[in-house]
């Protein structure tokens, strides 16, 4: 397999794809809604709205941190996790800014 090459590309596409991927997964999805709905929410808590185990929650809370929508402080032996506000509104204007500049009027194509 070959190397990504991601340095090939601006600074601002490899942030949508972080975001998109970050958002590539129903699980992930969920997350957000929990931790939007609760404002803050230890990992524990997650686990128990979601329909699955520690390890993957801690998997895909790894993804969204990594991507900048989320943000953890250690607290004993839990973590807590909540929306980073700036990465998020960062994220929103992102993806519309590439919507709205990307409007698709011929919809005839194949």
């Amino acid at each position: 397999m070959g190397l990504a090459k991601t340095e090939q590309f601006t600074a601002e596409e490899n942030k949508m794809a972080s975001i998109a991927k970050a958002l590539a997964h129903p699980a992930r999805i969920a997350i957000l809604k929990v931790l939007i709905q609760k404002k803050a929410c230890i990992c524990g808590d997650i686990v128990d709205e979601l329909p699955l185990s520690q390890s993957t929650v801690s998997q895909h809370l790894k993804e969204l941190k990594d991507a900048g929508l989320i943000k953890g402080d250690i607290d004993g032996v839990k973590v807590c996790y909540c929306i980073d506000g700036d990465n998020w509104a960062a994220a929103q204007s992102i993806l519309q800014e590439f919507f709205e500049s990307n409007v698709i009027t011929n919809t005839s194509c194949c």
